[in-house]
Order: C-alpha cells, then sequence, then structure tokens
C-alpha cells in the first residue's frame, strides 16, 4: 500500500529522493575517474610494446636469415645426396656392362635402362659443372652395351637358327599329304598329271587341300624368343634398326664347334642344352671356323634340304618332259611347304621378336624370304616361259592352281609395305601361268584340228589322236573351276558353264574335222566309214559316261549318234552290196516256161551254170571279205556285235532264200560241195569272226 502524503510526509519523500541522487553522481565520478586511470595505464603500455617491438626486430631478422641457411642447406643436401645415388647408380650399372649380358641378361638390360635413366637426369640438369663429362662418358658406356647386345642377338639368333629337316615339315602336313616314301614329289594330291582314264579325281584333292589342316615347325625354341625381343627393343630403343635388320636378315657369322671357354660366355639358361646337343656355337677362337648367314639361309638351307633346285630357264628347257614333269610335281609341293610352313612359322617368329615394331617386323620378314621366294618363284616363272605344248596344260593348271591357292596366305604373310615386291612377282606369276595355260588350251584345239599324222590304223579302230583328244577333254572336267577363273579373267565372261561347253564343242568339232581327213587316207570306202564309226562312237560313248554330257547336252549325243548309225549303214552299203548282187535271182530267171530244160534249167528259166557262176562268185568274194575284215577291228562289243548282227540279218536271209531257190540245180549235179561250200550256220560262225582285229597267220576258228 502507498505511503499517506501529508505535510509531514511529502517533506521526508524529497529528501530520500535527493540523497539517492546524490548517491549515484557521486557513483558515476568515481567511474569516471577509474576509467580515465585504466585509459592512461593502457596508453603506457602501448608504448611500452611499440618499444619492445621495435627493440625484437634485429632479432627476427637473424632468426630468419638462419632458418633460410638451414633450408638451403637441406636442399643443397638433398641434391648432392641425389646426384651421388646417380653417380653411384651409373658405377654400379657401369660394372654390370662390363661384364657383358652372358652371365644375366635380365640384369645387363636392367643396367641399360638405369644407365639411360641417368644420360636422361643429367641432361636435365645442366647446371652442374661436371654434366657434360658425365654425360659423354654414360653415352660412351651406352654404346658399348648396345654393341655387347648385338653380338648377344647375334649368338642367341644364331645359335637357334638351324635348317628344319624334311621330315619335320612333313609332320605339319596334313596325313593325305604326307610322302609314303623318300620324295616328297609322289604325292598323289600335290602334282599334276596327265590326261588319264585311270586318273586321280582333281577337284576332290583340290577341295581337301583347301580345308586341309597344316602345323608350322618350331623354328626358334618359344622360352629363347622372350629374350630376343628384348634385345631388339634395346637395340630399337638406341636406334639401332638398321644394325638390327641386317644381323636377323643377313649376319654374318662366325660358327663352329663350342669350346668350354665359348660355351660359359652363354646365358646359364643355356648352357647345359648347349653341352649335351653340342649346338653349334659362337667361338672366339680360331679352329674350324666358317661364316654362314642367320635366318635367310636357314629357310634357303630348309628348302634346299627339301629338295629345292635353282633351275634357270635354260635347264628347263633342256629337261625331258618327264623328268621335268616330275619337277613340277614337287614344285606344287615345296610351294604349299614354303608358304604353310616354312614362311609360316618365320613370321611368327618376326612377329614375336619385334613385337611393337610393324615396319621392321615387315622388313626383316621380307629381307629373310626374299631369297627363297625368288628360288621358288623363278621355277615356275620358267616353267609359264617355256615353249607351249598341250601336255604342259595340266601341269600349269596344277601351278596356277596353287599359286590361287596360297594367294590369301601370301597376302597375308607378306603384308605390309615392305613386302610389296614379293606379292607382287607371286601375283605376276599368277597370271603369266594363267595366260600360258589360256595360250596352250587354244593351242591345244588348233594342233588337234590341223593334226597331221599320215599314219593310218590298219584295222579302222580308235585312231590314237581320238583317245588322246578325248582323254584330254574328260581331264579338263577335273579342273572345272580353275578352268572358269581363267576364262573370267581372259575372255571377260561370268565363269559360267556355257563357256567350257562351247570350248569343248570346238575341240569336238576339231577332232572330227581332223578324223574326217584321216579317213580319207583309206583306200576302201568301207574300212573309211568303219573307221570314222568307230571314233564317233567312242567320242558319243567317252562324253556319255563323264561329266562332259551335263555341259554338251542330249542332243549333241543324239546327234552323233545318229552320225554313228549313218557310217554303220554306209560301211554296210558299201562292204556288202556287191555280195548280195550275187544272192539277187535278177539275171538268173526268165518270165516264162516252166519245167527243167535240156541244159539244165529250171522252171523258172535259171540255168545250173549261171548259178554256179553265183555261187563260186559268192564264195570267192566272201571268203575276201572274211580274210580282210577278220583283221578289221570293232573294239566296243556291244558296237561290234550290233554290227555283225545287222550284216546277218542282211546276208542270211538272202543266202538261204537263194540257196532254197536255186540249190536243187546245184546239189542235183556233180560236185555240189564245190560250190555251195557253206552252209547258213558256216557264214554265220564266219560272221562272228569279223572286226576281230586278227592278224593274217591266226588260225581260223
Amino acid at each position: 500500500m502507498g505511503v499517506p502524503w501529508g505535510s509531514g510526509g511529502g517533506a521526508g519523500g524529497a529528501g530520500l529522493l535527493s540523497e539517492r541522487a546524490a548517491t549515484m553522481r557521486e557513483s558515476l565520478l568515481k567511474s569516471q575517474s577509474i576509467t580515465d586511470n585504466m585509459v592512461s595505464i593502457l596508453g603506457s603500455f602501448d608504448h611500452r610494446l611499440s618499444a619492445l617491438e621495435t627493440a625484437m626486430r634485429p632479432t627476427q631478422i637473424r632468426t630468419h636469415a638462419i632458418r633460410r641457411a638451414h633450408e638451403n642447406i637441406d636442399r643443397t643436401l638433398k641434391a648432392a645426396e641425389v646426384i651421388l645415388s646417380q653417380f653411384d647408380l651409373t658405377r654400379q650399372a657401369e660394372g654390370k656392362i662390363l661384364k657383358g649380358p652372358h652371365e644375366d641378361l635380365e640384369t645387363y638390360l636392367v643396367a641399360i635402362e638405369q644407365l639411360r635413366e641417368n644420360i636422361r637426369f643429367f641432361s636435365s640438369n645442366k647446371s652442374f659443372k661436371s654434366s657434360d663429362g658425365v654425360l659423354n662418358h654414360a653415352n660412351g658406356l651406352l654404346n658399348k652395351a648396345i654393341s655387347k647386345l648385338e653380338e648377344e642377338f647375334k649368338q642367341l639368333l644364331s645359335s637357334y637358327s638351324k635348317p628344319v629337316e624334311p621330315d619335320r615339315l612333313f609332320e605339319g602336313l596334313p596325313s593325305s599329304m604326307r610322302p609314303s616314301s623318300g620324295s616328297p614329289g609322289e604325292q598323289p594330291d600335290a602334282n599334276g598329271k596327265n590326261p588319264s582314264p585311270n586318273g586321280q579325281h582333281h577337284e576332290h584333292h583340290h577341295a581337301n587341300a583347301e580345308n586341309a589342316v597344316y602345323t608350322p615347325p618350331t623354328l626358334v625354341p618359344p622360352r629363347v624368343l622372350p629374350l630376343l625381343h628384348d634385345l631388339a627393343l634395346q637395340m630399337v630403343q638406341a636406334g639401332h634398326q638398321q644394325q638390327l635388320l641386317k644381323i636377323y636378315s643377313h649376319s654374318g657369322v662366325i660358327r663352329g664347334l663350342g669350346c668350354m671357354p665359348c660355351i660359359n660366355k652363354f646365358p646359364k639358361i643355356m648352357r647345359d642344352e648347349m653341352i649335351s646337343d653340342q649346338v653349334s656355337l659362337w667361338l672366339f677362337c680360331f679352329p674350324f671356323l666358317h661364316v654362314r648367314d642367320t635366318r635367310s639361309s636357314v629357310l634357303e638351307e630348309s628348302l634346299r634340304k627339301l629338295g629345292v633346285e635353282k633351275l634357270s630357264k635354260e635347264d628347263v628347257q633342256k629337261m625331258q618332259w618327264e623328268v621335268l614333269e616330275a619337277k613340277i610335281g614337287n614344285w606344287i609341293h615345296f610351294m604349299r611347304i614354303a608358304v604353310k610352313l616354312l614362311f609360316a612359322g618365320e613370321r611368327k617368329v618376326c612377329d614375336q621378336i619385334f613385337e611393337g615394331f610393324e615396319s621392321l617386323k615387315d622388313q626383316c620378314f621380307a629381307e629373310v624370304t626374299a631369297g627363297s621366294v625368288a628360288v621358288l618363284l623363278s621355277f615356275g616363272d620358267a616353267i609359264a616361259k617355256s615353249k607351249r605344248s598341250p601336255e604342259k596344260l595340266f601341269v600349269l593348271l596344277d601351278m596356277y592352281e596353287i599359286m590361287r591357292e596360297l594367294h590369301s596366305e601370301i597376302e597375308t604373310l607378306f603384308r605390309g609395305k615392305a613386302c610389296n615386291d614379293i606379292r607382287e612377282s607371286a601375283l605376276g606369276l599368277t597370271k603369266r601361268l594363267a595366260q600360258t595355260a589360256q595360250e596352250t588350251f587354244s593351242d591345244f584345239e588348233e594342233a588337234v584340228e590341223k593334226d597331221a599324222t599320215k599314219t593310218a590304223v590298219a584295222d579302222g579302230t580308235v585312231h590314237p589322236l581320238t583317245s588322246y583328244v578325248i582323254n584330254y577333254v574328260k581331264f579338263l572336267f577335273d579342273y572345272q573351276s580353275t578352268l572358269k577363273q581363267l576364262f573370267q579373267e581372259f575372255e571377260n565372261g561370268d565363269g559360267s558353264d556355257s563357256q567350257l561347253a562351247a570350248v569343248t564343242m570346238h575341240i569336238m568339232q576339231a577332232l572330227q574335222t581332223n578324223l574326217d581327213g584321216k579317213s580319207k587316207q583309206y583306200k576302201d570306202p568301207a574300212l573309211s566309214n568303219l573307221f570314222l564309226m568307230n571314233n564317233i562312237h567312242y567320242m558319243v560313248r567317252s562324253v556319255r559316261r563323264s561329266e562332259a554330257k551335263d555341259l554338251l547336252g542330249d542332243d549333241w549325243v543324239q546327234r552323233h549318234r545318229r552320225i554313228v548309225q549313218q557310217h554303220a549303214n554306209q560301211y554296210k552299203r558299201i562292204a556288202w552290196a556287191k555280195i548280195l548282187q550275187c544272192l539277187s535271182i535278177q539275171g538268173l530267171t526268165s518270165s516264162g516256161g516252166s519245167g527243167v530244160s535240156a541244159d539244165g534249167g529250171n522252171s523258172s528259166g535259171a540255168s545250173r551254170a549261171m548259178v554256179k557262176d553265183r555261187l563260186k562268185t559268192f564264195n570267192i568274194q566272201f571268203e575276201e571279205l572274211h580274210q580282210r575284215q577278220s583283221q578289221w577291228t570293232v573294239p566296243d562289243t556291244e558296237l561290234r556285235d550290233s554290227l555283225k548282227l545287222a550284216v546277218a540279218e542282211v546276208l542270211l536271209p538272202a543266202y538261204r532264200s537263194f540257196l532254197k531257190r536255186f540249190g536243187p540245180l546245184v546239189e542235183n549235179g556233180k560236185n555240189p560241195q564245190k560250190y555251195i561250200r557253206y552252209t547258213p550256220e558256216d557264214l554265220d560262225h564266219m560272221l562272228n569272226e569279223f572286226f576281230e582285229g586278227k592278224t593274217l597267220n591266226e588260225p581260223k576258228r
């Protein structure tokens, strides 16, 4: 509750407020005084601190300088440590390099890499006073190291570069192509063959050759290839590509039987094998030295062991055909072995040793294989440029075919710019073989038509030219795919069957034209027709039994069968018309009278004398025909039997009829057997002796 305001109370309240206000004023004055004192004190501290800072600054400067000096010393010491360590590493590398790579190739390669690091280090620290001297020393040492690597590369490559024995190569062939005896040329699938009715079917073998699996030999042991790769890598990094190329392909290598000091210079990993296998070693001693190349000569020696010869065009021209044919068959086999085995194996070696260096890889491969390829292709080129003859067509087709078969592999193996010349040489040979085969094919057609053989076959049988040409044509069908390819390349055709059919028809027509000319050599027109009948029948029969029928067609077969029949009819007409006249009643009978006359005539008016004369003439002519035509030949049994039957069907009924009608006139007279010498059965038996090709002194049946 409030204090009551009164006159006395009011005076007391005002007094209290005045006291309180005075107290507050006094407190404020004290606080101000304290504040002023504090400000004065703080001002004094600020002045002292400034003085202290001024006094401390020289000390701070000296301390900072000392710190920076320590840091510089530390940096210098560290730099010196690095430089000293590089010197130390250089000395270590130098020691390893001077020892050579023989003891420990891996450590040697590490030392070379360390030396390169040191060279890079001093090249980037030119401020070092002795850097130029150090660099000169290090570069000189590196050159020595690379030279030692070159020697090591030579030694390793030489030691493991040996010619491949033929037996090892044969093991890589498909089983169907491995030789059954010592000669690699005796391969049924590899050689070309002359036309032969019993010849192997070429297309079947060609398909087998394309699908066969080949296993290239290991030319350099797999464990050695990484070492050679590492050595090659160091040489390339040192800029020694050309030296490497020269060493790999044409390195002059001193070789001989190793002595132990020389063996000890090889990496330990190889010593035991060298000692046990007596591997030819590099020698630094002189007994029994001889010089040889590395990879290129190894390939050439491998081919030489296989049987590959260096033959010039002149050598080829001098050879007998049988010898040359065998060599061509071998060459086809050698080409497969060289490309699919030897060159494939060499490519694998090159690819592994020079992995990462594509141009060098291709260049080395080209250098190594160039000599071997040249030897192989030169033989093919000599054949392609040799004198053309019909018997060469099939071996030319075989050679062309093997080059086409190997084309894709040649393109793959001999890839890259460095191998351009080899690829072009192979393609050039393929084209020359195709051109020569095509020209030989054309020559054959012309030769068939113009064959001027004067010696006729005396018995009218199938002429050797006919059997040769027909076998030739039949054999052509074993090369259908190859011939179609030739037609495509040289006649701008589509490679269809129609082209082969047209060519076959031309050859057949050329043969027929020639046979027509040869038939005119016979004085006896009957034999001339028999000759044409035999030969054209042989053509028709051969076509019907071969693939030629599908190309030439049934029309060709039927047309020529009619021609055969025409010549058979002509033969019958010419050979038998005269003797059949003897059996004709024309000239023996008259139209009037009957009974037997006083001079021996019968009721038809025929005289005994005329009948006897007819029979006598018949006997003479038939015996002449028998003697002559039993020496003639119709080699086809079916044709021979049908021709005999056709003659018998005309002759025997006429003879029987004549004897029946006029025989009694003779039989009733004297010596009837003098005129009727043969019964119809006798004639039939004698006809069976016709066309058997008997000689004159053979006894009659």
